[in-house]
């Protein structure tokens, strides 16, 4: 894969090419600050793995310019269908929405495989000027209290060192930057069955549906249709002698717990083998150096979670690393990534083990359906972050609060804020695209905001009646930053994260 050059000089220096590298580039590059990726295989991912882009995964890549791609790449979840003794035994739904989940204009779960994921991140971060430079890993680092310094090593043996203002370690779970700088990796402990994955292309079974074949020996054998593929996704419960997982070893797989032959598998794209395990890092900082994604938090797949965390990671960072690069926000402004993402992390872990445990199949369908509003991640909150302020007086704990993600109604703008007519509804998140703060003044007056500050007048019951009248600081990521009903309340709240006049 040809390498391009890297800019010179590199404001944030990404380690790992996964989702959540390429996603904190794509957003630091809108932003102009200046990235290199790099990734220390010779290529791009190749195998599905995380494949389930949750609700609000897609708000955030649809912010980020992204979603129109994957919805033409991707599908909803097709219905289950289980198999036994050769025989289709009834349908049904792994995903059922949620009616009472927040309002989204993405209600539901969608299926993208991760190296298409990949993909289309990556094209969209080289169209913004981004660079991702494969075969290149970290050897070493320090920092000081103004700098970093990283030495990397190519494919070729040559070696470079870059010193750049920040450093942040997207590179998996046995994260070299994670161990680099000695921050603890604390096990939660689990005991939780290991598993092989591969993608296979296989014939004489159809592509409507997800297939699970729960009875057979050894466990459980899924095979789910990857969109814009002719591929399936197959998870299997290993065993303790599938630890080299072959291909020959997938086919026998799928001879012994389905009522396919061996030979209906035609290929074998990609295998893994995998032994999961729940572990949080005991911080997500260490002055300059940041963690995100598998990185800083490791949990099993029940849920669909680990890509969607590590987005929602890159999501909330990358708007705090402009802020302070581009805008003067002060460094202390970075300590809120660690006490908003943190948390959120950890309800993850919890999540996942629990869903894992349960396993995929109808009978654990009313455990699931418990939690299905937390899987969709519309309902995550920084209500104790120190970035979250609410001075409106009195206000229930049911009510939407800084913190919280503002709600996506359809609202009626003015007509010099919109490209539509001012009287046509639009989505609220629609409005509030792009790489900067907004002033959501709710049957309110506003006050004079800084230009960088967009200011949306909004006279419209729903939004009323979810949020109250008002003044609503939004943060670049859709979470509610400030909520008051004093404008002097907006210059203090700027000064915190570098909204200056």
């Amino acid at each position: 894969m040809p390498q391009a050059q890297a800019p010179h000089p590199v404001d944030v220096l990404i380690v790992g090419a996964g989702p959540t590298g390429l996603t904190l580039a794509l957003d630091l590059a809108r932003r102009g600050v200046r990235t290199l990726v790099i990734e220390a295989a010779d290529r791009q991912f190749a195998g599905s793995r995380g494949k389930s882009l949750q609700p609000r995964t897609q708000e955030a890549l649809d912010d980020l310019g992204v979603m129109d791609a994957l919805q033409k790449t991707g599908s909803p979840f097709p219905p289950m269908q289980t198999w036994r003794d050769g025989r289709r035994d009834g349908q049904w739904r792994l995903v059922e929405r949620d009616p009472q989940s927040p309002p989204s204009r993405y209600p539901v779960p969608w299926l993208v495989p991760q190296w298409r994921t990949q993909e289309i991140l990556r094209e969209q971060l080289l169209a913004a000027g981004g660079t991702v430079q494969y075969g290149t890993r970290l050897t070493s680092l320090t920092q000081t209290d103004t700098q970093v310094r990283a030495q990397v090593t190519h494919s070729d043996g040559s070696r470079r060192t870059l010193s750049v203002p920040y450093l942040v370690g997207a590179d998996g779970g046995r994260s070299t930057v994670r161990e680099a700088v000695g921050i603890a990796m604390k096990d939660q402990g689990d005991d939780l069955h290991a598993a092989i994955v591969a993608d296979v292309r296989v014939r004489d079974l159809d592509r409507d549906h997800w297939h699970i074949w729960p009875d057979g020996p050894g466990g459980d054998l899924l095979l789910c249709p990857l969109p814009g593929t002719d591929h399936f996704q197959l998870n299997a419960r290993a065993g303790d002698q599938d630890t080299d997982c072959t291909a020959q070893r997938v086919r026998e797989l799928i001879a012994l717990r389905t009522h396919l032959p061996a030979d209906a598998v035609t290929d074998v794209l990609w295998t893994s083998y995998y032994q999961p395990r729940t572990a949080l890092a005991e911080h997500f900082r260490e002055n300059r150096v940041l963690l995100a994604g598998d990185a800083a938090h490791v949990h099993p797949p029940g849920g669909g979670q680990g890509l969607n965390i590590g987005v929602q990671d890159a999501y909330n960072l990358g708007w705090k690393l402009g802020q302070v690069l581009r805008h003067h926000a002060p460094h202390d402004l970075l300590d809120s990534y660690d006490a908003e993402r943190r948390p959120a992390a950890a309800d993850v872990l919890e999540l996942s083990s629990l869903l894992y445990r349960l396993g995929r199949s109808p009978e654990g369908s009313s455990e699931r359906a418990r939690h299905r509003r937390r899987l969709t991640l519309l309902t995550v909150t920084y209500r104790d972050s120190p970035l979250s302020t609410e001075t409106r007086q009195p206000i229930t704990t049911t009510a939407v609060q800084a913190g919280d993600r503002v709600p996506d109604l359809p609202c009626i703008p003015p007509a010099a804020n919109a490209a539509a007519p001012h009287n046509t509804p639009r989505p609220l998140l629609e409005l509030l695209k792009g790489p900067h703060f907004t002033l959501l003044a709710v049957d309110h007056p506003a006050p004079p905001m800084p230009p960088t500050v967009p200011t949306l007048h909004v006279t419209d019951s729903a939004l009323t009646q979810a949020l109250g009248r008002g003044l609503f600081l939004i943060r670049p990521d859709g979470h509610i930053g400030l909520a008051t009903h004093d404008p002097a309340h907006l210059e203090h709240y700027g000064t915190k994260v570098g909204l200056t006049p």
